[in-house]
């Protein structure tokens, strides 16, 4: 299931929204040249965050390989920015645009509550949380986490709160029928919620792959920092707003 829309006003430019997507663009076109070798592979390796290299939890120098085109030597750069500079990076552009359009559909009314600047702060720092959430789960992990994906789980943490009952508009294909559906933005959110809970359970961990954890810190931290972000006059103006329309 994707939404593609919901049925929110927005009074606000969404600056900020449409800055971080432009952004992570640019990053991907410009430093991880669209996904072409060798400038992925060196992006991932050296702006990638890697939990045991950044908690030095594995020896400098280790060289470990991840398939034919990726292998990194740990230690060698420095990494304690990397937590930040891998909410920018994106393993393909399925990644990238899965993370930009879901960023697009909740991000610009969580804007709206909470003005430019507190949003940007309040994404950073749901980034920020949701990596190390992953890396106190798996301090000693050599797989390189990559995406925008925690940042957003905090965005959608925050809206789940902000707009329970807001109607979001889905697109699934059944049997390949196009079917289009409208649900609560609590009913989508917190589907999502589910499957990223029971994908820690599932997930293969040695294999790599989606880091449930950061998906789970990122959006639990959006639900407990909503309160200290929002903006109690934009909130208000919002409601205002979704009444008159």
């Amino acid at each position: 299931m994707i939404p593609y829309k919901d049925d929110n006003p927005q009074f606000l430019t969404p600056v900020v929204t449409l800055g971080l997507i432009a952004a992570n663009v640019a990053v991907w076109l410009l430093v991880q040249g669209a996904g072409s070798q060798p400038a992925l592979a060196r992006s991932v390796c050296e702006l990638g965050l890697i939990p045991g290299e950044v908690l030095h939890r594995v020896p400098a120098g280790q060289v470990v390989n991840y398939g034919e085109e990726l292998s990194c030597v740990l230690g060698t750069t420095a990494s304690w920015f990397t937590p930040l500079t891998s909410m920018f990076m994106h393993g393909g552009w399925a990644h990238l645009l899965g993370n930009m359009w879901f960023l697009w559909v909740f991000g610009n009314n969580v804007e709206d509550a909470m003005g430019h600047s507190r949003f940007l702060w309040f994404y950073l720092l749901c980034g920020l949380l949701a990596a190390g959430a992953q890396m106190l789960v798996e301090p000693t992990s050599v797989l390189p986490m990559v995406g925008a994906s925690g940042a957003i789980s905090g965005v959608m943490g925050a809206y789940i709160l902000l707009y329970p009952t807001v109607r979001v508009h889905m697109f699934t294909l059944i049997v390949f029928y196009p079917f289009r559906f409208t649900v609560p933005a609590v009913f989508m959110i917190g589907y999502w919620f589910l499957l990223q809970v029971l994908g820690i359970f599932l997930a293969d961990v040695e294999a790599g792959g989606v880091a449930f954890w950061a998906h789970v810190g990122g959006f639990v931290s959006g639900m407990l920092l909503i309160g200290l972000f929002r903006d109690p006059e934009l909130v208000a103006r919002h409601r205002r707003l979704a009444a008159w329309s």
